[in-house]
């Protein structure tokens, strides 16, 4: 839940009658300038599956099965519906789908470091931040693409334009990971989160039915997906709203200037937001998603990443523009050792059983037309397989930042297009090299949002949203 610290995990919801309580006291001026909210159109959305720990590309949609083995690996490729398209052998139904989605094989960036590239994939910004701290987030990092279109996209019906599910990215050692968060926007600009779990340290992946442990293999804790809450970004939630409110009102009686204000400058949208939200019974039925329908689980897969995306696509459908779906959490994809077992066993076969059923649905009802969806991690993985025979018992690949594979589906991107290519090995951009500004830029311009539109720091600096063409 989010709290006072990023990384607190107690309850960040505020009661009714406190929402009610701010009244007229909260009618601030508006953050984002008119001219910066995208034009009325046809509504799209954008849902980012973020692969936490990092996919390899050479084990998934960039696979080279004429290397050597310590190169191609364990798994072997299959085709697709697109003629000279193949990918994992442990993808079957994506495989079916490939009329739907399109790889980019060239997204690079220079880092293999967790933090500094969950800093980079989630900001859209290669460039590390002033000052930016690995082990915690700063005021100074850049804000999350989910921050800035939370800020920029217009809300409907009481919803959060832009929301964050099932968690926080958090490392088994408890320490929160930068760049997921407000940064230079200020703390009330984090993300809303719906935390459907509580933290976990002990194990990974798809919870309950593909839960393991990275060195150990399967196992089974007490952790559940719980029916999630909307929860208010860092200090404006519990006791902190009710603090803002009094300082808001003493600065108000004291003829203190708004500009003076700029972390309050939201409240009044929060206030509104809060009051809706606590108020309206639709929304904890659309949070429900252990009342949807047993087939409809089935297909998703009754398990963290199946209900995650079933959510987000319930999400999208009430009229959420972005939804982030970090598909599990401990860096759950970072296959230092074990790899081809767990990714075997526990992770290829939630994803794929997911990301399908969530393809076939905006597929069925149009709405994949309208809808990006981007499926990435902070990097992808060495082209070499290495042991680390200290602590796993087969082996693994390590940290890549120089290439990943992307996968890009429906709002123009189906047909099965091959986006860039790599080396022999997979270990460079060999053709098309794609960047993590063009992957944010993408998804801005399927938002709707013109090439000269500003963000907006806490001193009011405007900030150029484009920082890169479009992947085309």
């Amino acid at each position: 839940m989010n709290s006072s610290k990023h990384g607190d995990s107690g309850s960040g919801r505020i009661s009714r009658r406190s929402a009610l309580a701010a009244g007229s006291a909260l009618a601030v001026q508006p953050w984002v300038r008119a001219s910066d909210v995208p034009a009325p159109t046809k509504p799209t959305s954008v849902i980012y599956i973020f692969l936490s720990g990092g996919l390899g590309q050479q084990d998934s949609f960039d696979m080279k099965p004429e290397a050597p083995r310590d190169i191609r690996g364990d798994f072997s490729p299959i085709a697709t519906q697109t003629p000279g398209l193949q990918i994992c052998e442990h993808m079957p139904m994506l495989a079916a789908r490939s009329q739907h989605w399109s790889v980019v094989r060239s997204l690079t960036h220079p880092y293999n470091e967790h933090s500094q590239g969950h800093m980079v994939m989630l900001s859209g910004r290669t460039p590390m931040p002033i000052g930016f701290n690995p082990s915690q987030p700063k005021p100074t990092d850049h804000p999350a693409i989910a921050s800035i279109l939370g800020a920029l996209l217009p809300e409907k019906d009481g919803l959060p334009p832009s929301i964050v599910l099932p968690e926080k990215l958090i490392h088994r050692t408890g320490r929160v990971i930068p760049g997921q968060f407000g940064g230079v926007m200020g703390n009330h600009r984090d993300p809303w989160f719906l935390a459907a779990s509580r933290f976990n340290a002990t194990t990974y992946g798809a919870w309950p039915e593909y839960e393991f442990h990275h060195a150990r293999g399967g196992e089974k804790t007490d952790i559940h997906f719980r029916t999630p809450g909307l929860t208010l970004p860092k200090g404006l939630s519990g006791a902190h709203f009710e603090e803002r409110l009094s300082l808001l009102r003493q600065f108000e009686s004291e003829g203190k200037p708004l500009k003076e204000l700029q972390e309050l400058a939201s409240f009044g949208r929060y206030r509104d937001k809060a009051m809706s939200m606590l108020g309206d019974g639709r929304l904890s039925k659309l949070f429900d998603i252990h009342k949807t329908d047993e087939s409809i689980q089935q297909r998703y897969g009754k398990n963290s990443f199946g209900w995650s995306l079933l959510l987000a696509r319930r999400l999208v459908g009430a009229g959420v523009r972005c939804v982030q779906v970090n598909l599990g959490n401990n860096e759950t994809w970072d296959t230092h050792g074990n790899a081809f077992p767990n990714l075997k066993n526990y992770l290829m076969p939630p994803m794929d059983r997911g990301v399908s059923a969530l393809l076939d649905d905006l597929a069925e009802t149009g709405e994949l037309d309208s809808t990006l969806i981007v499926m990435a991690g902070e990097f992808g993985r060495t082209p070499k397989v290495f042991g680390l025979p200290a602590h796993y018992k087969l082996p693994g690949r390590d940290h890549w930042g120089a290439v990943q594979s992307v996968m890009l589906a429906g709002n123009g991107f189906g047909g099965g297009r091959i986006i860039g290519s790599t080396d022999k090995q997979g270990g460079h951009p060999a053709t098309e090299k794609k960047t993590p500004e063009q992957l944010a830029a993408t998804m801005y311009e399927t938002l709707g949002f013109a090439r000269n539109t500003h963000w907006y720091d806490l001193q009011d600096r405007p900030m150029q949203l484009f920082n890169a063409d479009p992947i085309s």
